[in-house]
């Protein structure tokens, strides 16, 4: 078994803003940039700051930085077969939008999209608006509380795999869910999944299924292995991943021959879902999270992808640590009012670290102290940030039956969040509920 984590000596050194003592609890929003990826932006702009494809020594260079360079190492690190498979773009939300539009000329009216409404609105409007322009219907996949929930927490849902049953149809064109919810922190197990729509569209005879998978909550705390998935498009942004503001979209080669429509110009033969160009410098920069993530693992490794591994398992187990005495006060505080939104538990197996909670009154469901202002109190005492409100997950807070303006509380932990960390806010906690 791997040693835990050393983060004051492995993690905390790599990245520069740690070092002013700020709290950052809103990850989940966006992480920390690793001085790995702040290196490469400065080199890039210092010694390649030029056009790309020329024959000229510096544009080969950026050429190479940008072209091969980056898409190769995050092929690597999600376990892509191929480079082609990657394209860049300024966002996630742009990018599924991309691939919508990608889809378009082969999706037929009356094709059917399973949608989860568990997932941020950059996984759901695309499809929506794509059944919409094509006469295809949209699906709901409603998360639900689990059969195996001991709760009485009205909130405590997640998306359950056997309900696809009811959802795959002979009309099923597309699935797309998320591996983990930002707001319910809950993980779906994308494998799981997968292999039940396969296995579903195989029994009702649907003639060509694809999947989408969400996994910009996921990347940051466990490794994307689309191949292991048996994933056909998937996306994530690597500024919550501990690099720079830019996003990449898998799209398995097979999917790319034979069901995207080429949105580039014409003339142009390759990067069908990369139209016009992208941020260079910050495309190169994500060449650096990958050497940070392996340095996370132990000597021994017989091969990068196995050290890669590693690092995420000893992740894991920090995250944990630090998740179980933040889940278990929440829990603590039921008479308080206090209810987690998700699951109610602190194993790393069931959720990410990325935990929100509201309070309400005697009910169960009316809220006695607002979002707004419980993360208000957190503000005053400065050098902390956690966040309020729908995290873009609109459609599920409305299925909770919550304004989605006021939303939830919610704390987003990393593998760089220490357990003096989780005691701060704890203690912050204590005063806004008046213990």
């Amino acid at each position: 078994m791997s040693p835990p984590l050393d983060v004051e000596k492995e993690c905390i050194p790599h990245f520069p803003s740690l070092r002013s003592g700020y709290l950052f609890a809103d990850n989940a929003g966006g992480s920390q940039c690793c001085q790995e990826v702040i290196n490469r932006i400065t080199d890039y702009l210092i010694n390649s700051n030029v056009q790309l494809g020329a024959e000229y020594s510096v544009s080969v260079t950026a050429t190479k930085r940008t072209l091969v360079d980056a898409p190769r190492t995050t092929a690597a690190l999600i376990n892509a077969a191929s480079e082609e498979e990657i394209s860049f773009g300024s966002s996630s939300t742009m990018l599924a939008e991309n691939l919508a539009r990608g889809l378009e000329p082969g999706i037929a009216e009356n094709d059917e999209f399973v949608v989860s409404y568990g997932d941020h609105e950059t996984n759901v409007g695309p499809w929506i608006r794509l059944a919409s322009r094509k006469n295809a219907k949209v699906i709901p996949w409603i998360p639900r509380i689990a059969p195996t929930a001991s709760s009485s927490n009205p909130f405590a849902v997640e998306l359950v795999i056997s309900d696809l049953e009811n959802l795959i149809t002979s009309r099923t064109r597309l699935v797309s869910f998320t591996a983990c919810s930002n707001i319910l922190g809950a993980w779906t197990n994308p494998k799981k999944v997968i292999e039940a729509v396969r296995r579903l569209c195989t029994e009702k005879a649907a003639a060509k299924v694809e999947v989408v998978v969400d996994c910009v909550a996921y990347a940051p705390h466990r490794r994307i292995d689309v191949q292991d998935r048996d994933v056909d498009y998937c996306f994530f942004s690597y500024y919550k991943a501990y690099g720079p503001h830019t996003s990449i979209l898998y799209t398995r080669k097979t999917s790319l021959e034979s069901s995207i429509t080429s949105l580039a110009h014409y003339f142009l033969k390759t990067l069908k879902l990369q139209p016009g160009g992208i941020g260079y410098e910050l495309t190169y920069s994500t060449t650096g999270v990958y050497p940070y993530l392996l340095s996370l693992s132990t000597p021994g490794a017989q091969d990068e992808s196995t050290a890669l591994n590693t690092s995420f398992d000893r992740i894991a187990i920090h995250e944990q640590t630090i998740m179980q005495p933040l889940i278990n006060y929440l829990l603590d505080k039921w008479d308080k009012g206090v209810r987690i939104v998700g699951p109610e538990s602190w194993s790393k197996d069931v959720r990410a670290p990325t935990i929100s909670f509201v309070i309400v009154d005697a009910d169960g469901k009316t809220k006695k102290l607002g979002s707004a202002e419980v993360v208000r109190r957190f503000d005053a005492k400065g050098k902390i940030g956690i966040r309020y409100g729908h995290f873009y997950s609109h459609r599920l807070l409305e299925l909770l039956g919550m304004d989605p303006d006021d939303g939830v509380i919610r704390i987003s932990l990393v593998h760089y969040n220490t357990i003096q960390d989780v005691k701060l806010l704890i203690s912050v906690l204590e005063e806004v509920l008046g213990v």
